[in-house]
């Protein structure tokens, strides 16, 4: 391994990890650099456990998401124990799946079926979450040694940074314009019923924990069809809670809509 060599390659994929324009582009980026980067690697991919079943956000190949299943249905392997953090160990490495394994004893007759020669699972984390596990695969025994394991955990730190990153600008993305549709449901509701920003709210509010539809759901549909949506007419009545002496809400803390002229 020329390390300076690879030293500038990474230089140059956390770069472009971070020009990416999705958390999905994000993730198909680093298992596609995976198999770039670190020498042996045929196929990559990244897996999360979500209430013990596995989620496969990224593969480079049918291989990849073949073993995620084998291991979500045996509840082992290198890479379900490494999302599980069953122990400390953030890398785990079998140089040959096709030779007796007592960690992995039910996992590595099946995986070798599948092609796989050697693998290697390293968490992807931060200081603050973990986001999964990122999955190496070889098609030949014995072509990930140490010296693949060096390089796929540097290869995995500087992801992990680029995928919270992404991560995080989504989240952000998604509040800012849940606060305005919600913001714009609450204009409609306001002139059309001649509500205050408060009582806005809690109509919505009121929709969403009676219905069990999320709020950003039901301020959407009320942006869409002018009301809240209804049985028969379409439309349901609305009234201020004022009115009818029930206590109010406080003022909602994305209620910046100005009111819509009425009709």
């Amino acid at each position: 391994m020329k390390w300076e060599h690879f030293a500038q390659q990474i230089a140059t994929m956390a770069r472009d990890l971070l020009e990416q324009d999705s958390v999905t582009a994000t993730l198909e980026r680093i298992a596609a650099s995976a198999t770039e980067l670190v020498e042996g690697c045929d196929a990559a991919g990244i897996l999360i456990l979500r209430d013990d079943r596995v989620q496969t956000l990224a593969a480079t190949e049918q291989l990849v998401a073949d073993s995620d299943g084998l291991q979500e249905r045996l509840k082992e392997g290198p890479c379900f124990d490494v999302a599980c953090r069953l122990s400390a160990e953030r890398v785990y490495r079998i140089a040959d799946v096709t030779a007796g394994q007592q960690r992995w004893p039910a996992f590595a007759p099946p995986a070798a079926a599948l092609g796989i020669g050697s693998m290697m699972g390293i968490l992807l984390f931060t200081e603050d979450e973990n986001l999964g596990a990122l999955n190496l695969y070889s098609r030949l025994p014995g072509r990930f040694t140490e010296t693949s394991e060096t390089a796929a955990w540097v290869l995995a730190s500087h992801a992990a940074v680029a995928l919270s990153s992404a991560r995080h600008h989504a989240q952000l993305e998604q509040a800012v314009a849940t606060r305005h549709v919600i913001g714009e449901a609450m204009g409609i509701l306001m002139a059309s019923r001649r509500l205050t920003e408060s009582d806005a709210f809690d109509v919505l509010r009121r929709y969403s924990q009676d219905h069990n539809v999320k709020l950003r759901e039901v301020a959407r549909q009320v942006t869409e069809l002018g009301a809240l949506p209804g049985r028969g007419s379409g439309r349901e009545r609305l009234t201020r809670r004022g009115r009818t002496g029930e206590a109010l809400a406080g003022p909602a803390p994305w209620a910046t809509s100005q009111p819509r002229p009425a009709p």
